[in-house]
């Protein structure tokens, strides 16, 4: 990164906040510390930033119903949610409403720069490709992540968009797993293959309106688009 990315980040502990805001600061980061939701949402409205920290567990608005208001905003900003909560359903509930990565307490300071940075290298180094493509009956811009059905309009989430651009303009609409959580999560780690799993599923439904349109798992090794 070239420059001093801007990080929001939610955290109600007193402790926490100010050492993780003092070491990712030493790091090169810009921080907004915030203690709840309710001041996340007056920061996200007030300033543009690269990238979000919300912990779950807050007083006011927690992590869950932060993300999901500036989602429902179409607010596609990278959020990473961290939480002691580590139930796999809470994971795959984070992951269901847009997060980007989801982290346990307690954590090392240096996972989570590695987290950050490599998240902020797809989404602000690389950059979306600026073009259009052809889903069935749907249009899709990669530059503004917006799928297009006749009158209707969506706003995908980055990482939801790289992965429909993925499915769309590979051979044969073949979308492989191990590669995709590698390139795009890191690692290939069960939760992150259950994360996928919950992009494919919204995938489904943002292109149901268009029968023809279905994406098939190939057992153990991915994901296939198939336009009839």
């Amino acid at each position: 990164m070239n420059h001093k990315a801007k990080v929001l980040y939610l955290e109600d502990d007193p402790d926490l906040g100010e050492i993780t805001t003092d070491m990712l600061t030493r790091m090169n980061f810009s921080i907004q510390w915030v203690n709840n939701g309710i001041e996340g949402l007056e920061a996200v409205k007030n300033e543009k930033f690269d990238i979000i920290i919300a912990d779950i567990m807050m007083p006011q608005l927690d992590g869950y119903s932060f993300l999901r208001e500036i989602r429902d905003r179409n607010d596609h900003t990278p959020l990473i949610l961290i939480s002691a909560r580590v139930l796999t359903e809470d994971v795959l509930k984070g992951f269901s409403l847009g997060a980007d990565d989801y982290m346990r307490k307690p954590f090392s300071i240096e996972e989570l720069n590695a987290r950050i940075r490599r998240i902020l290298k797809r989404s602000i180094s690389e950059g979306p490709p600026t073009n259009n493509i052809t889903v069935g009956s749907y249009e899709y811009n990669h530059s503004t992540y917006k799928l297009t059905y006749k009158d209707k309009e969506v706003m995908l989430s980055p990482r939801s968009g790289e992965i429909l651009y993925r499915l769309a303009t590979s051979k044969d609409g073949f979308l492989p797993r191990k590669e995709t959580l590698l390139e795009l999560w890191g690692d290939d780690h069960f939760f992150n293959g259950r994360s996928l799993d919950v992009f494919i599923s919204k995938l489904r439904k943002y292109l149901s309106e268009d029968p023809r349109i279905s994406i098939i798992n190939i057992r153990a090794t991915g994901y296939r688009l198939i336009i009839s």
